[in-house]
């Protein structure tokens, strides 16, 4: 996978950490100034004069219990007393632990090791509001942490509020634990959730997905399960702003890397006309690993509705979808009324995209126009291209001049019934550098001595092929992906075309000595075989456009009046065009094969058959002397010989035809149109 568009996040003031003032920490780090401002702050009858804290032991256990109760009230916001302490754990800073002098009560003892997890977790709650709203934890995080801190400043409103009974004489250590009772399940479910989150150092999706497989978890206990769902939905309400924009304009609206959709920003969609794989549609934007529970099972509706957007802004085409105050995505609760404002927005950015391709752009006419070029539908322009431009593709491959072809190729456009197609300038001219069975992967043979042809003397006429000019949007559709599956299956037709025309001038030259006597000359063989031949090259074509390529484009064709969306297009396109392969042999190496040895069989037998013909003639016009039987046994051995090959390979294949047919059922028609040549 191609790498995605770094995030960069602003970096946290330095003078945010360096100055412990500016934080909370400070009321744990600078233990001996709190020291001594809470030997200010409690004072007592049987206190030291000297200033110098003795253990609480020494007093009696009425005013332990006073001693403790202040220590508890600061130690429930963060701060140490004068006998209750906290202990951090190196290398592990979320661990911290409240501890007592060893000398007090053991019952008041008891007691406020009660409370001691309740200050464990706003210590541990309030650590994490300070370092997730640093830039680099996201919006989640931002959202989260605010939501905590809104929380913790309803906890120090209750811990002001303990203070002041404490202060009217009306709290006692046992009062204290009952009113801190309530907050203990909320706190501590928080705390788990932030511990869990700051070990695995979580960030958008993974921060709501822990927070709702904690609410679930907790669904016996209804007050802690309301308290982890509203933080859910304050967390999420900054996820499902990022996701507003993108489902309604098409936008990533991310700073911080934390949505589920990544965009790789190196893809542009001019690599659809150049790149072979089309990763443009498919990696441009992609689904990350992590995506929130909620919106799990729409995940792929998401990403192709900001897909279609994207599509039309790219285009010049502003569309954006009419929402309203209902259609707010951050209006999150449980009634899932976002999933509708997902679908509805889905099926407007679908209907707008196909519009727009196939009414402004008219992609129909495109693929039509592709239809009439690349799948040799209309081949009156082929027929004078081929004409003018035989000496040209009759050349090596290296000695070709692409620049002369597209001259040639322009005026035989231009000449023919083409020039009343507008889109007739798209097409270009490409002579690729290997022969067809190369192309596909088919032409290494191990149980072949021999190939079928030698790379070296590979002509134009087996590597020339058409490209058609596609612009943005259509590129979607039709990408170099696509396009190279055409020129795939016109390189194919192409050739079969020319071995069509030369056994046509070979049949010609039979048909100019038709009025010459030719009983006991080979010319009655080689006529039938021309004829056999002939038949092949014809039914092989005929398979192709009206077994294949007609029926399938009309499949295509009616699908694409009712389709819903681009994928859809895509995918019947991309069906089309591999049933169009399939169908035309190209993914079938064997059969292929054979073909591609009868065509060159065929080939051979027109380039002899001026030779053959004239050599007939000769001998039937001088009299039957030695040297004229022998060269009469070389012209009919030839012909045998041509004769014999063919008939040899026709026949060989029919069990390729037969074995494939039982995968491939189309094989049957194929087998009935050809086989029957051999028959006749």
């Amino acid at each position: 996978m191609e790498p995605m568009t770094p995030i960069s996040c602003p970096t946290t003031p330095r003078w945010n950490q360096d100055r412990p003032f500016l934080t909370g920490r400070f009321h744990q780090e600078t233990r001996a100034s709190s020291k001594l401002g809470d030997s200010k702050r409690f004072t007592s009858d049987t206190s030291s004069n000297s200033g110098v804290e003795q253990a609480i032991g020494c007093y009696d256990t009425p005013v332990q219990e006073l001693i403790v109760i202040d220590d508890l009230l600061s130690a429930l916001v963060g701060i140490e007393g004068r006998y209750i302490s906290i202990k951090r754990f190196h290398g592990k800073e979320e661990s911290v632990t409240f501890q007592v002098d060893p000398s007090m009560d053991l019952a008041l003892q008891e007691l406020a090791k009660r409370i001691f997890p309740l200050c464990e977790c706003f210590l541990l709650i309030d650590q994490f509001v300070e370092s997730s709203s640093q830039f680099k934890n996201g919006l989640v995080n931002h959202a989260f942490a605010a939501a905590l801190r809104a929380l913790l400043l309803d906890y120090r409103a209750m811990v002001a509020q303990l203070e002041h009974q404490f202060r009217l004489g009306r709290l006692s250590l046992q009062g204290l634990w009952f009113y801190c009772q309530p907050m203990m399940g909320s706190m501590r479910a928080l705390a788990a959730v932030i511990q869990q989150a700051s070990a695995k150092h979580f960030v958008g999706s993974g921060v709501l997905n822990l927070l709702q497989s904690q609410a679930k978890a907790m669904a016996g206990d209804n007050s802690v399960r309301s308290l982890l769902e509203k933080m859910t939905e304050c967390a999420s309400n900054a996820y499902l702003s990022i996701l507003e924009r993108w489902v309604y304009e098409g936008i990533i609206d991310d700073p911080y890397g934390e949505f589920f959709i990544a965009e790789n920003r190196s893809l542009k969609k001019e690599s659809l006309s150049q790149d072979s794989t089309a990763k443009y549609w498919s990696q441009r934007y992609s689904l990350k690993e992590t995506i929130p529970g909620f919106l799990a099972n729409i995940a792929a509706t998401i990403l192709t509705t900001g897909k279609y957007l994207n599509v039309m802004r790219e285009c010049g085409h502003n569309v954006q979808v009419p929402i309203s105050e209902r259609s707010k995505l951050t209006i999150f609760g449980s009634n899932h009324h976002y999933l509708e404002c997902i679908k509805a927005a889905h099926e407007f950015a679908s209907k707008e995209l196909v519009t727009l391709i196939m009414d402004k752009y008219d992609l129909i006419g495109r693929l039509r126009s592709i239809k009439h070029y690349l799948l040799l539908d209309q081949g009156d322009f082929l027929v004078h291209f081929m004409d003018i431009s035989r000496d040209e593709l009759n050349k090596k491959v290296h000695e070709i001049s692409v620049e002369k072809l597209q001259s040639l190729l322009d005026l035989a456009l231009r000449t023919t019934a083409a020039a009343a197609d507008p889109r007739h300038e798209d097409l270009t001219c490409c002579v690729d550098r290997a022969s067809l069975l190369t192309t596909l992967g088919m032409h290494k043979d191990p149980d072949s001595n021999s190939s079928i042809e030698d790379p070296v003397s590979i002509t134009g006429l087996e590597t020339f092929s058409l490209s058609y000019k596609v612009q943005w949007p259509l590129s979607i559709v039709i990408s170099k992906k696509a396009l190279s599956k055409y020129q795939l299956i016109f390189r194919f037709l192409f050739h079969c075309k020319h071995v069509e025309r030369q056994l046509c001038g070979a049949w010609q030259i039979h048909q100019g000595i038709r009025s010459m006597n030719s009983n006991g000359t080979a010319i009655r063989r080689s006529s039938l075989l021309c004829r056999s031949m002939l038949k092949f090259i014809s039914s092989l074509l005929h398979y192709l456009t009206f077994e294949v390529l007609e029926p399938n484009w009309h499949v295509m064709h009616d699908r694409l009046q009712s389709t819903k969306s681009v994928d859809e297009v895509i995918q019947h396109h991309d069906f089309f065009l591999d049933k169009c392969l399939r169908g035309c042999l190209l993914l079938l190496p064997d059969v292929l094969k054979k073909m591609e040895k009868l065509k060159s069989v065929c080939l051979q037998y027109a380039a002899a058959t001026q030779w053959l013909i004239s050599s007939s003639i000769d001998i039937n016009s001088q009299s039957h002397s030695q040297k004229t039987m022998i060269r009469d046994a070389t012209v009919t051995e030839s012909i045998f010989n041509f004769e014999r090959e063919f008939n040899s390979e026709l026949q060989s294949l029919g069990p390729v035809l037969s074995k494939g047919s039982q995968a491939e059922p189309y094989l049957t028609h194929l087998s009935q149109w050809i086989l029957g040549v051999s028959k006749e």
